[in-house]
């Protein structure tokens, strides 16, 4: 049996960071785990190709070779799933769907043959029985929840690991909070499912032995999920692993009560973690209060994100507007949030409500949805009729974005963070990557750039306050040139 697996394009989102890879010379951001996941529990005698449609075409010689395609999608990968599903039907080649997008909207997908929804650990298993029968149903679906202990090694050789900026890995499953919004807990329950050290420890061992020293993600719904064990176990394996290697910084995702933890954060940092992405939200506690976001609620957040940046931690952040409590106020209070809590990498986003959870299902109630939501944290859309005025929320919206990715309070955004940041002295490791990235950027902000004032104040400043930290500035103007061409072309 010849198996496709494919992965759709992510349109040019605020996370594709498709303007950013430019300067290094890279195609993706990240590969897609899920199917790598997903190969490696396919029968062992089958032949697999892997195509991500995000770094190479895919080709009629792709589709002639195949006897099934197995398409995994996200939400924001709508529209290019759908060109591939038509592109295989028409090549007669069966499909088989798996992925969040269709596992809370498959019935909007008639041309897919088979759906292998929720987690593949449960339902795969199921479907290839079946398969191999000769009788596979349509729908394969489980209210259960997997053993993580029981999810195999990737199959990380199917990659060229060289077209991405980072790779994955997943440690955990699942997240003790509710926010209404978040389909999280819909998809992954509420309890903290973790693999074991050993397992992440073997995944990273087969990225480092294919050469990999570049930055991995943990993909994680909240890393800190069960703190317990990240302390007595995951983080001093990860940081006994690390000794004598070379490269391999991680980032992750996590909720704000990680500032109430330095231990942990110490840990985190040895470990080699130097960014996290949290969710704040908001500033206003009624709207904090309404979507369910206890863990943010009576503390000092941009105390919380600076003690964060001191611990040696970049904090990226999500921010929304368009709860039923913001008022007309609320767009000016993101602004000055973002920027006096130095968060660079703020990505702001209208609310939307996604099928399966409590948000969804209240404004279904009450009649307030027109559409579905777009996957797309920065596009400028809603499919939610808020308390405001559409008109209102839009502008605001706008407002917020034209403000803090403009180049002067960008700047400054990024010197209010690199002067609390405190990492720890770590070797440098000198990759042709960083020349190429110093050098294109130089030339793009230093010198074509109407903002090239900034650029090389930036630049100066850090070379006289924070030296060590010049790679990071670099890195940031970088980063901000691609958060303004979102910006540009979504909603501006």
């Amino acid at each position: 049996m010849n198996i496709l697996l494919i992965s759709p394009e992510f349109p040019d989102t605020f996370w594709s960071m498709k303007h950013a890879l430019k300067f290094v010379g890279k195609r993706a951001l990240l590969p897609p785990l899920g199917l790598l996941t997903v190969a490696a529990m396919l029968p062992p005698e089958w032949s697999i190709r892997l195509v991500d449609t995000n770094v190479r075409r895919l080709t009629k010689k792709d589709l002639a070779w195949a006897d099934y395609a197995f398409i995994g999608a996200m939400i924001v990968q709508r529209e290019s799933a759908r060109k591939i599903i038509a592109l295989c039907k028409e090549s007669g080649l069966p499909v088989v769907a798996g992925g969040p997008l269709f596992t809370g909207d498959h019935e909007q997908f008639p041309a897919v043959d088979h759906f292998v929804l929720n987690e593949a650990e449960l339902t795969l298993p199921v479907f290839l029985k079946d398969l191999a029968k000769g009788n596979a149903q349509r729908t394969y679906a489980s209210g259960q929840f997997a053993d993580l202990r029981q999810t195999p090694l990737p199959k990380w050789e199917l990659l060229d690991i060289k077209r991405y900026s980072g790779m994955s890995v997943q440690f955990s499953r699942g997240c003790p909070f509710q926010c209404d919004f978040c389909n999280i807990t819909a998809l992954l329950g509420h309890k903290v499912r973790t693999k074991t050290s050993r397992q992440i420890i073997t995944e990273l061992d087969a990225l480092y032995e294919l050469g990999w020293r570049d930055e991995v993600f943990f993909v994680d719904d909240n890393f800190i999920g069960n703190k317990a064990f990240l302390k007595a176990d995951l983080l001093p394996a990860l940081i006994e692993w690390r000794r004598g290697k070379k490269g391999l910084l991680f980032y992750t995702e996590a909720s704000i009560n990680l500032a109430d933890d330095k231990p942990l954060m110490g840990l985190m940092v040895e470990a080699g973690f130097n960014r996290v992405f949290v969710g704040i939200e908001t500033p206003d506690e009624e709207c904090l209060a309404e979507c369910g976001k206890q863990q943010n609620r009576n503390r000092s957040l941009v105390e919380d994100v600076k003690c964060i940046q001191r611990m040696g931690l970049e904090v990226m952040a999500g921010f929304i507007v368009g709860f039923d409590h913001d008022r007309p106020t609320v767009f000016q209070r993101q602004m000055d949030f973002i920027q006096h809590s130095g968060i660079v990498t703020a990505m702001v986003g209208m609310l939307q409500a996604v099928p399966g959870t409590r948000l969804h299902e209240r404004l279904t109630k009450e009649g307030r949805l027109h559409g579905g939501s777009s996957g797309n944290n920065v596009d400028g859309t809603t499919n939610i009729i808020p308390i405001m005025s559409l008109n209102a929320l839009r502008d605001g919206y706008k407002k917020i974005l034209q403000h803090i990715y403009a180049p002067e309070p960008f700047y400054q955004r990024v010197r209010t963070f690199l002067r609390e940041y405190k990492p720890p002295q770590r070797r440098a490791r000198f990759r042709f990557s960083h020349l190429l990235a110093f050098a294109r950027s130089s030339f793009r902000f230093g010198i074509v750039s109407r903002s090239r004032v900034h650029y090389w104040k930036l630049l100066v400043w850090t070379q006289f306050k924070h030296p060590r930290l010049i790679s990071e500035a670099i890195s940031l103007a970088i980063c901000g040139y691609h958060y303004r061409k979102i910006c540009k072309q979504q909603v501006i």
